[in-house]
């Protein structure tokens, strides 16, 4: 017999000539299709093959008993032809969270054939099993062991060749799965001379506040294990005991510097012992894994505010300017900016200040979100910078994470782009490139400040030049491109501006960052800001005031050249009015203009409006009168006989005496005289 296209197959003269079955008999079943012929004869040398398989079953045995050896060739035959790879064993096997152990792949490749291999003997056995159970046979797991065998070179598996082994495995694979394929050498610590104990401790060693070289570690670990050293634990106060740490024959467990090196550069070694010698800081922006981003499509969509200091020097103070920038995230644009000399919150609100007057300009609407740190913008958690009153969404970035703003990288941009070009002595002296490296050739005097270069400006000359780079900046081209191909940051904020922006709340606005003064409500009309009289913008404002209480908080965004255009009051929380400037007239007839005439009529106009507003709710008048008195000086009872009836109301009569409602008091006093 010999395999022929993965099936195992007997010759015609095997058959017929061994008297297995007669010519005629086999061409009958040829003739109707029952057996298969794999290859047909003919030709030099060549002689039909039919699959062992495809013969009925009392011819299949008699080629068993035939031919010795046969079973163990068919059973082969008939797993190598039902061999199939099994993924997920190729899943499991390169997934170190299962196997627990780094796989080499050529023993991941190794496990992944046994278990395809003892899966498809499996599925053999299930079938077979009824089979034997029906005929009274016990199933040959000896011929299944020498057919598994037979496939070792074809199939290069590593399966056991005993019979009590390969079976014992097989039980061990259906009851544990994949697991019980992995040798037990991997993740197997006897052998090492650096357990995980001593593993854990050079480390510990070395994390020491002092930050010891890897020789140093090397030195204090030798010096523990003979006992030079004590080492323990300052949480706990354990002492390490030096003879847990020995080989097998008991002596000390010396380690080389390379063997200490080697431990200590493992790439999570490495990350350990950073985090506990770095900062947090540190370690956040040099180990620690980020976000990955992608800025939005429109503008003004996410708006991220950063402070930092400008980097040259005062004259009079050899300080540096503090400035606060407010990014539009979509275009990169500067859309606000102050300054001040100090880091403090008159330095926020003037850049909120700066901003919101950008987008009142222009007509844009609030933006959706703002990126804030915590220093400054903290005391507006509750109030302004709370998500839905002014903003719909607010993040207050992490404490010292600078890489979470987005603002800080364009502070960056900023100073690489426009101004390390436009400026003298941009830049860290302690820079590695060149280019951004700064060196300031000193005069040694008294003073020991001067310097050949000029180091130190004025506050207009630094304030003048930073505004000149913020323009330059919002008009130099966009960084990308590909995306925006000719346009500038200034285009793109333009041209992208979110349509689903809501508009400007001025009167919130100007609560919460803009000037505050304390007025009074004066005539029912107007009040004084800033020297100046606003009118309410209607009469019936008052119908809104406290009982009692006419003082109201004045509110109110100036211009950059300090002047007032809107002016809202509010009562405590409560909002009241947006007031109105109306002005003033010349009061000399032979001087007024058509302007002076406009304020006269204006003002005309909300004095008659107060006339009319007063008039519709005029209070109508009653009068009183007491009750008369019986003989004996007390009022008489409503309904008793002695009563005097009262006139009718609606009766203005004379002889009735008097009107409790009279329409002509004037007329009336004339009447009486």
């Amino acid at each position: 017999m010999e395999y022929y296209g993965n099936k195992l197959c007997v010759s015609y003269r095997e058959l017929v000539d061994g008297g297995i079955v007669s010519a005629c008999n086999y061409n009958n079943w040829v003739n109707r299709g029952k057996v298969d012929v794999v290859r047909k004869g003919g030709g030099k040398g060549s002689c039909a093959l039919i699959a062992v398989d495809s013969l009925p079953g009392s011819y299949k045995d008699d080629v068993r008993r035939k031919y010795p050896g046969g079973g163990a060739v068919l059973v082969a035959g008939w797993v190598n032809s039902n061999y199939e790879l099994d993924q997920g064993a190729v899943v499991f096997f390169h997934d170190r969270s299962k196997t627990g152990v780094d796989l080499p792949e050529d023993k991941a490749r190794e496990y992944i054939i046994n278990a395809s291999v003892l899966n498809t003997c499996i599925k053999l056995y299930d079938r077979a099993k009824d089979y034997r159970k029906l005929m009274g046979e016990k199933y040959d797991w000896s011929m299944m062991a020498e057919a598994i065998e037979a496939l070792r070179a074809e199939l290069h598996h590593t399966l056991p060749k005993s019979t009590l082994r390969f079976r014992k495995k097989v039980a061990q694979y259906k009851k544990e799965g994949y697991g019980c394929l992995i040798s037990g050498k991997f993740g197997n610590q006897s052998a090492r001379k650096v357990d995980y104990k001593t593993e854990r401790l050079i480390l510990a060693i070395a994390v020491q506040p002092n930050k010891p070289y890897n020789t140093s570690v090397q030195e204090m670990y030798n010096m523990f294990v003979t006992g030079e050293l004590d080492v323990y634990d300052p949480d706990t106060g354990e002492v390490f005991n030096p003879d847990e740490f020995t080989d097998r024959n008991g002596e000390p467990k010396e380690l080389r510097e390379a063997t200490i090196c080697n431990y200590l550069n493992r790439p999570k070694n490495r990350a350990l012992i950073e985090h506990r010698l770095m900062s947090f800081t540190t370690f956040m922006h040099e180990q620690m894994p980020h976000v990955h981003r992608h800025a939005p499509e429109f503008s003004l969509s996410k708006v991220s505010f950063d402070d930092r200091d400008l980097p040259r020097k005062l004259k009079d103070t050899k300080a540096r300017p503090k400035a606060y920038y407010a990014y539009d995230v979509a275009s990169q644009c500067v859309v606000g900016m102050a300054y001040n000399r100090n880091k403090n919150v008159d330095l926020v609100v003037d850049c909120f200040r700066d901003m919101f007057r950008l987008l009142d300009r222009n007509g844009w609407g609030c933006p959706a979100q703002v990126e804030v740190e915590n220093h400054l913008m903290s005391q507006w958690k509750d109030s302004f910078l709370k998500a839905g009153v002014m903003f719909p969404f607010v993040r207050f970035c992490a404490p010292q994470n600078s890489q979470e703003k987005y603002a800080e990288q364009m502070n960056g941009a900023k100073k690489r782009s426009i101004e390390h070009k436009n400026h003298l002595g941009i830049g860290r002296f302690y820079a590695k490139d060149r280019h951004y490296r700064t060196e300031a050739r000193k005069i040694f005097d008294e003073k020991n400040d001067t310097y050949v270069d000029k180091q130190y400006y004025t506050w207009d000359e630094l304030i003048a030049d930073d505004r000149r780079d913020v323009w330059e900046f919002n008009h130099s081209l966009h960084p990308n491109q590909k995306k925006y191909p000719g346009m500038t940051r200034w285009d793109v904020l333009v041209a992208n501006i979110n349509p689903t922006l809501e508009p400007l709340e001025k009167s919130v606005l100007a609560r919460y960052i803009g000037e505050h003064v304390e007025t009074t409500i004066r005539r029912n009309s107007y009040c004084r800001v800033q020297y100046k009289d606003w009118w309410l913008s209607d009469v019936k404002v008052i119908e809104q005031l406290e009982p009692n209480n006419w003082k109201v908080d004045a509110y109110y965004l100036p211009h950059e050249d300090g002047t007032i255009s809107d002016v809202y009051i509010w009562q405590g929380v409560r909002y009241i009015d947006k007031l109105q400037d109306v002005g003033t007239f010349n009061t000399a007839d032979c001087e007024q203009t058509e302007a002076d005439e406009a304020v006269k009529l204006a003002q005309q106009k909300k004095i008659a409006k107060f006339n009319k507003w007063v008039k519709d709710n005029e209070i109508g008048t009653v009068r009183i009168a007491d009750k008369p008195l019986r003989s004996d000086g007390a009022h008489n009872a409503t309904g008793n006989d002695d009563a005097v009836a009262l006139p009718d109301v609606h009766d203005d009569s004379p002889e009735n005496g008097y009107s409790l409602v009279c329409d002509d008091w004037g007329q009336k006093a004339l009447n009486d005289y």
